[in-house]
């Protein structure tokens, strides 16, 4: 009996990963705001610009804050006040970018852009675009804030992956969520666990390729490499299905 139904899981295991592949073969055909395919996209360009900016502009994150804070409070240990307080700047542009993105809820707001999850992508684009047209002259600090109030849009906009909370711009909770599923798929033999473990380790590879490509093109083309990921955002927002009854993620 005990091998009948370790043969049966095992095969049902099978048939989920078989399902899961089929259906994310069209994932790009019905990308909506809580799909795989937006998550993957939107995780390629977290990762992006947080190497952009490390590598370009002098070693700040524009999207982890978690790094700016260890950072700060690193080099203030170290009697650098100087090197210290330009973390701080990124941290208060992340919570405006917070603010815009809950103040694009608003039925006022929502009355002339009826598709609030276009808008944020579009949003982000543009002003990618108008960063990659700065000379390197411009300060590493105006770059590194602009970049973390858009960044800080995006994550506050797009927060749930299918039906599960996730981040599109940070890693580290998207990796306790797959440990976890992990746990659930092989341990408990819990079929949503398989899935949402699959879910979750495309979001983060995507994050780490989004992170090599950043840095690859940062070095080649230099500030310029921006527009990449303004490209990715941009084709994201053509391809999106958006549902005007539906304001983003609101959970």
């Amino acid at each position: 009996m005990g091998k009948t139904q370790a043969l049966r899981r095992k095969h049902l295991s099978g048939l989920d990963l078989r399902r899961y592949l089929y259906k994310r073969r069209t994932v790009v055909h019905r990308l909506t705001a809580e799909s795989v395919g937006l998550g993957i996209l939107l995780a390629v360009v977290g990762g992006f610009l947080d190497a952009y900016t490390y590598v370009s502009r002098d070693g700040v994150f524009a999207t982890s804050q978690t790094g700016n804070l260890v950072l700060l409070g690193v080099e203030v240990a170290h009697g650098q006040w100087t090197q210290g307080l330009r973390h701080i700047p990124p941290l208060f542009a992340f919570v405006l970018g917070v603010a815009v993105a809950e103040g694009l809820k608003h039925p006022h707001i929502t009355r002339t852009f009826p598709h609030p999850a276009r808008t944020v992508l579009l949003l982000e684009s543009i002003v990618l675009v108008i960063v990659g047209t700065w000379p390197v002259q411009v300060p590493n600090m105006i770059v590194t804030i602009t970049i973390a109030f858009v960044a800080s849009v995006q994550i506050s906009s797009f927060r749930t992956l299918v039906q599960w909370p996730y981040n599109s711009a940070m890693v580290t909770g998207n990796l306790r969520t797959a440990a976890q599923a992990a746990y659930t798929a092989l341990v408990l033999h819990d079929r949503k666990g398989l899935l949402q473990l699959l879910d979750f380790t495309l979001i983060i590879i995507s994050f780490l390729l989004g992170a090599l490509i950043g840095t690859l093109t940062t070095l080649h083309w230099g500030t310029r490499a921006i527009w990449f990921a303004s490209g990715i955002l941009l084709c994201a927002m053509l391809v999106l299905k958006a549902n005007p009854k539906t304001l983003l993620n609101k959970s």
